[in-house]
C-alpha cells in the first residue's frame, strides 16, 4: 500500500470517527466517549497531514510543521487547565477566530503563490482555473467575516465592551450591501483576479464581521456563538478545497451544518428566527426605563429557605449564568443529595439558552456529578411547575421572564421560558435587582410569590446546606430522659 492510498485510508477513518464524536455528544452518558472519538480522529488526520506533506516539501519544512505542532498542543493544554467554565464562551469564541484567520491565509497564500506567478492553469487546467478563483474569494470572505466576528463575540461574552447591540442607521442596508458588492467582486475576480481585489474583499469581510455580531444584543448571544461555529465550519471547509484536502472538507462540512443546526434549535427555542437575530438582538425596542423595578420585591434570608426546603414535597432548580459565575454547581449538587436523602423530590428545568453558551448548564451539572436523569429539558418539565413546592432561581433571569407570555409588547413576547412561577413558592438568587443579560426587567421579582435572595449564589447555598445539616443534627440527637427520683 502506497503512502498516499495509506493517506486516503486514515483520511476516511478520521470522517468516521469525526461522525461518531459528533454522535456521541448528543447525549450526556456517551459525551465522554464523543470526546474520545473526535481526539482519535483529530490526531489521525494530523499525522495523515503530515506524511503526505513529507512527500513534497523539505525536511527542515516537515521540522517546522511538527514544532508548530506541538506548540499549539501544549498552548492548547495550557489553556485547557487554567479556564475557568464562566470563561468557556469566550474561549470558544477565540478558537473560532483562530478557524477564521487560518482561513484567510489559505486564500492568500493561495493567491499570492499559486494566481499571481501563473501557476494555477498549469496545476487545474484552464477550464476549472475561475472556479479556482472563485474557492479563493469566497474562502477568504467566510473566513474574515468569522474572525473579525468572533472578536466581538469575545469582547461582548468577556464584558469588554457593552451587550447592547450597535444601531447604525440603516444597519440591514448595510449588511444587505456588503453582500451584493462581495458578489460584484467576486465575480470581478473570477475573470480578472487582483491583488486589489484580494484586498478589498478582506476589509469588507472584516468590517462585515464586525458589524454583523455588533449589531446583535446580548440577549442572542448564545445563537451567535452556534452561528460562529457554523461560519468556522464553512470557513474550514473552503480551506479543504483550497488545499485540496477532502478531509478538512468533510470535517468543515460537519462542523458547518451542525452548528447551522444547533443555531435553528436554539432560534426555535427563543421564538425568534435567524433573520431576526441578525438583523439584531433582544432590547433593542426596550422602552425607556423598561429595566426599571416594577413593584416592590420581597427580600428573604438563607434561613427561610432551607425551610421552605425542608418542608417542600418537590423542588426544582432552574440554573442559569449566574450559578456559573458563583461557581455554585458543587455547593447546589450537594443540596441536591440532601434533599434528595430526606425524600424531597429534585430536579433541573434547563433552558435551552441558558448561560451563554449551548450546554453550559448540562456541563456545569455534569461537572458536580448531578445525575442525569434529573437534569430535564425545558419541554420535559415546564408542565410540572404548577405541582412544585419551591423553585430555586439560581442565576437564571431571562430565560424565567414571565414577560415573554404576559407582556406582548415586551422585547422578549412569545421566547418559550420556564414557568417557573407557578409554582407555590419561587427563591430567586441574584446579587442584586439588576435587569438580565439581555437588559429586559422581570417581573418576577416581583410577584407575591417569590423571593429574593441577596449574595454570592455559591455562599447563599453553602448557608441553606449548613442550616439543614444543622436542623439534620439537632432532631438526630438522642433525647437525655432524666432519672426518676424515688419519692422513699
Amino acid at each position: 500500500m502506497t503512502s498516499l492510498t495509506a493517506s486516503h485510508a486514515a483520511d476516511l477513518v478520521a470522517a468516521l470517527l469525526f461522525i461518531l464524536s459528533l454522535a456521541g455528544l448528543s447525549q450526556h452518558r456517551t459525551s465522554r466517549a464523543g470526546v474520545v472519538y473526535g481526539i482519535a480522529g483529530m490526531a489521525l488526520a494530523l499525522v495523515a497531514t503530515v506524511v503526505v506533506a513529507s512527500r513534497s516539501i523539505s525536511a527542515g519544512a516537515v521540522a517546522l510543521i511538527v514544532l508548530a505542532m506541538a506548540l499549539g498542543a501544549a498552548l492548547g493544554l495550557w489553556r485547557a487547565r487554567r479556564v475557568e467554565m464562566t470563561q468557556m464562551p469566550e474561549l470558544i469564541a477565540v478558537l473560532h477566530s483562530f478557524v477564521g484567520l487560518a482561513a484567510v491565509l489559505v486564500g492568500w497564500n493561495s493567491y499570492l503563490e499559486v494566481e499571481s506567478h501563473g501557476a494555477a492553469q498549469d496545476r487545474i487546467g484552464a477550464d476549472l482555473l475561475g472556479i479556482h478563483h472563485a474557492e479563493v474569494f469566497i474562502g477568504l470572505f467566510i473566513g474574515a467575516v468569522t474572525f473579525t466576528g468572533s472578536i466581538v463575540a469575545l469582547l461582548k461574552l468577556s464584558a469588554r465592551i457593552k451587550s447592547r447591540p450597535l444601531m447604525l442607521p440603516g444597519k440591514n442596508a448595510l449588511n444587505v450591501g456588503a453582500l451584493v458588492a462581495f458578489v460584484a467582486l467576486t465575480v470581478w475576480f473570477t475573470i480578472s483576479p487582483s491583488l486589489p481585489l484580494m484586498i478589498m474583499v478582506t476589509v469588507l469581510a472584516m468590517a462585515l464581521g464586525w458589524h454583523l455580531v455588533a449589531s446583535i444584543g446580548g440577549g442572542d448571544m448564545p445563537v451567535v456563538v452556534s452561528m460562529l461555529n457554523s461560519y468556522s465550519g464553512w470557513a474550514a471547509a473552503a480551506a479543504g478545497f483550497l488545499l485540496d484536502n477532502n478531509l478538512l472538507i468533510v470535517t468543515g462540512a460537519l462542523v458547518g451544518s451542525s452548528g447551522a443546526y444547533l443555531s435553528y434549535i436554539m432560534c426555535k427555542a427563543m421564538n425568534r428566527s435567524f433573520l431576526s437575530v441578525i438583523a439584531g438582538g433582544f432590547g433593542i425596542e426596550a422602552p425607556s426605563g423598561g429595566a426599571e423595578e416594577q413593584g416592590e420585591h420581597r427580600e428573604v434570608r438563607a434561613a427561610e429557605v432551607a425551610e421552605m426546603l425542608a418542608q417542600a414535597r418537590s423542588v426544582i432548580i432552574a440554573p442559569g449564568y449566574g450559578m456559573a459565575v458563583a461557581q455554585a454547581q458543587h455547593p447546589v449538587a450537594e443540596l441536591t443529595r440532601q434533599l434528595r436523602g430526606r425524600g424531597v423530590e429534585v430536579r433541573f428545568g434547563v433552558h435551552p439558552v441558558a448561560g451563554r453558551l449551548p450546554g453550559h448548564m448540562n456541563v456545569l451539572l455534569a461537572e458536580a456529578k448531578v445525575p442525569y436523569d434529573i437534569v430535564l429539558e425545558m419541554d420535559e418539565i415546564n408542565d410540572d411547575f404548577g405541582g412544585t413546592s419551591v423553585v430555586l432561581v439560581i442565576g437564571a433571569n431571562d430565560t424565567v421572564n414571565p414577560a415573554a407570555t404576559d407582556d406582548p409588547a415586551s422585547p422578549i413576547a412569545g421566547m418559550p421560558v420556564l414557568r417557573v412561577w407557578e409554582a407555590e413558592q419561587v427563591v430567586v438568587f441574584k446579587r442584586s435587582m439588576a435587569s438580565g443579560y439581555a437588559g429586559v426587567q422581570n417581573p418576577l421579582f416581583f410577584r407575591e410569590n417569590s423571593g429574593m435572595l441577596f449574595g454570592d449564589a455559591k455562599q447563599s447555598v453553602e448557608e441553606i446546606l449548613r442550616v439543614l445539616e444543622s436542623d439534620s443534627r439537632r432532631d438526630a440527637a438522642p433525647t437525655v430522659r432524666q432519672p426518676k427520683v424515688s419519692s422513699r
